[in-house]
């Protein structure tokens, strides 16, 4: 008779798997809480105490650490030398193992109580997952409710193949790696302000893309938590790789209003509309008009949800992508029209951003890790007048806009904003005034009126030729961190322009 030992935290299914082994031929071990539920549930088990011949002992902390159970699970069922020692010791084999480990994670967002943390930081649970994953060529190592009901298929048909456990030994050991990886990177947050000697960077797959950047290289989506499981749906097409990274920008510029109707179009991550208006039509229409020709192809994010009337706009242009917080039944049938469009939506009236607290970069051999950068409401809200003429009630709305969506373009950038959308835009730029004045002549050529704008920049302003040259095109408000040495120099331009100039005494380079 073959047997397992079932130990799980998470009991979600376990009696019914429980019932199914048994049908198949399996004498069922327990521990602890589990014991206790298939025994009420009438499923006849050993508890471990029998197998280890040895009580649990200091509240628990010692149950399963024990060569009764390590060496059922490990020793080599195709070793004569194993089999006839484990004969000889009295130690009979474990042949599946379904463990899931205690709940760190619920722990430590339930509480602040390090002694109840530290005890729920399980070390029995995981010995075992390891083990059993050593020795998958003899043993089914189990640590996902999901794969309850495909185990007892395989077994059920003959088909418990080398392959097939193989595969659950993988997860296993993702599992467990995942689990320690949590738990240190806790104690680093705790302990050393979330930069310890190592850090670690856990996903869960969500699905492949089609192909990375570009099609020679492999990609593939990872989220933290269940953000895109919970929130994010695929309507139509594939999300690339590019459209991944391109929507991430799109959102996080679209979403930074609370719930005002904001639609920000981007390409290749940096945005090249946006606005705010009464209705997401209007501020979808506003926001085409700041480069009509880069929005060809590009991303839309709508802060809101996109209507018949706005998905027949939008299809007057090729789109690649529309992501919304929800896209109506008849939106989506219009868009059907377009072959190539894809559409994505959060189920909800507005879209949804993951609250992440750190960020990363790849760089040549290694990671930069960093906290995650926000753009606070209060940095504009409380930013300083250096000038004696103050902005308007509109010029201050039009300033908190060109800010954030500064903020989250790349540097280095500047944003031109009127009437709540955004008329001009340069970014990436290696010269500050060079990104002003691109900005400018891209306006000219899109024959969109920028004067009385607002200007916003991520950086301080090294010289005041970028001052000058938005003053050429009649800008009346400018709002940027202030830090250089010069600082007087720009404060003097903004007065000599009759221009009302903010600080923010925040910098927000995004590169």
């Amino acid at each position: 008779m073959k047997r397992a030992l079932l130990s799980v935290s998470d009991k979600n299914g376990i009696v019914e798997f429980a019932q199914n082994l048994v049908k198949n031929g399996y004498e069922i071990i327990s521990t602890g809480g589990t014991f206790k539920m298939l025994k009420e549930s009438g499923v006849s088990a050993i508890e471990i105490d029998e197998v280890t011949k040895f009580p649990e002992c200091f509240e628990g902390r010692v149950k399963t650490l024990n060569p009764y159970v390590h060496g059922g699970i490990l020793h080599r069922r195709d070793k004569q030398s194993h089999l006839d020692q484990a004969k000889e010791l009295g130690v009979e084999s474990i042949d599946l193992v379904c463990v899931n480990l205690y709940p760190f994670k619920a722990t430590i967002e339930r509480t602040d109580d390090f002694d109840e943390i530290i005890e729920n930081i399980d070390i029995g649970g995981p010995a075992m997952v390891r083990s059993a994953a050593k020795n998958f060529d003899s043993v089914i190592i189990v640590t996902d409710v999901n794969d309850y009901a495909p185990i007892i298929e395989k077994i059920e048909s003959n088909t418990n193949t080398k392959d097939f456990r193989r595969s659950l030994m993988i997860k296993a050991y993702e599992h467990t790696a995942a689990y320690d990886s949590m738990i240190a990177n806790y104690m680093n947050e705790r302990f050393n302000e979330g930069f310890g000697e190592k850090q670690f960077i856990v996903g869960d797959k969500v699905m492949n893309t089609r192909y990375g950047e570009n099609p020679h290289q492999k990609g593939a989506l990872y989220e933290f938590d269940t953000h895109f499981r919970d929130n994010f749906t695929t309507l139509k097409g594939e999300a690339s790789f590019n459209n991944i990274n391109d929507i991430s920008g799109a959102v996080k510029i679209a979403a930074s209003f609370g719930d005002d109707n904001a639609v920000c179009i981007s390409k290749h991550g940096n945005p090249c509309g946006f606005a705010i208006k009464d209705t997401l039509f209007e501020a979808y229409t506003e926001a085409l008009k700041c480069d009509p020709v880069s929005a060809f192809g590009g991303v839309v994010a709508v802060n809101g949800v996109v209507d018949l009337e706005m998905a027949i706009k939008m299809n007057e242009i090729f789109l690649e992508v529309v992501i919304a917080g929800r896209i109506t039944k008849e939106a989506q049938d219009e868009f059907s029209k377009k072959k190539r469009i894809k559409l994505f939506e959060y189920g909800s009236d507005k879209i949804i951003l993951s609250d992440d607290k750190k960020s990363f970069k790849h760089v040549n051999g290694g990671f930069v890790f960093q906290d995650a950068d926000v753009v606070k409401d209060e940095e504009v809200r409380d930013a300083k007048l250096m000038t004696s003429n103050k902005a308007s009630e509109q010029e201050l709305k039009d300033l908190e806009i060109a800010y954030k969506v500064a903020s989250l373009t790349k540097s280095n950038c500047v944003v031109y904003v009127k009437n709540s959308a955004m008329v001009a835009v340069g970014m990436g730029m290696t010269s500050r005034v060079d990104a002003a004045q691109c900005a400018l002549k891209k306006a000219k050529e899109m024959g969109l009126d920028v004067s009385g704008a607002a200007l916003a920049s991520e950086a301080f302003f090294p010289f005041r030729d970028s001052i000058d040259a938005a003053a050429t095109a009649n800008v009346s408000a400018v709002i940027e961190p202030g830090g250089s040495i010069r600082d007087d120099e720009i404060i003097e331009a903004a007065n000599e322009h009759g221009m009302s100039l903010y600080f923010s005494e925040t910098r927000h380079f995004l590169h």
